[in-house]
């Protein structure tokens, strides 16, 4: 995926501290046109959104995406699920993963690859308190290191 043509919208910060994430997807999202004009001003957030698989279809549920002033009376419902496009073989394979594994499957970013708007989702399993925490150890580990460093070029060590 090159970096040029994308833009990211949202972030999910919470995602990756509170699941371990296994494999990651990008899917297409089937929206309307008052949506796109919102989602590209910003206005949207994934933060309490989760993905679900229903009768061979996936759907985010949970995604807010505020109302679009101009499309008045054509706008949109803010917060009604919507429809995640996937190949047919890797949704067997989502769904198969989060039936056995007891997984479940969680967005991580909304960005637009040129005109499409597209949402990187990740198979995850959740974490428990002690790897939050420990997690939060090893990241404070390393920004010691890392201040410990500079100090000593800094100062010539």
């Amino acid at each position: 995926m090159s970096k040029s043509n994308t833009k990211t919208i949202a972030r999910n910060r919470k995602a990756r501290h509170n699941f371990e994430i296994t494999d990651t997807l990008e899917a297409g999202l089937a929206l309307a046109g008052s949506e796109v004009k919102s989602i590209r001003a910003g206005k949207v957030s994934i933060a309490e959104a989760y993905v679900k698989v229903v009768e061979g279809e996936a759907w985010i549920v949970g995604m807010h995406v505020s109302h679009y002033g101009p499309a008045g009376d054509f706008g949109h419902d803010e917060d009604r699920p919507r429809r995640l496009l996937l190949h047919r073989r890797e949704l067997n394979r989502l769904a198969a993963a989060v039936d056995r594994k007891g997984m479940t499957l969680v967005p991580l970013e909304l960005y637009f690859r040129g005109a499409f708007a597209k949402l990187r989702i990740g198979l995850a399993r959740g974490k428990r308190q002690y790897d939050k925490r420990e997690s939060i150890r090893e990241r404070e580990d390393k920004r010691r290191a890392r201040s410990a460093m500079r100090e000593m070029r800094r100062h010539g060590g």
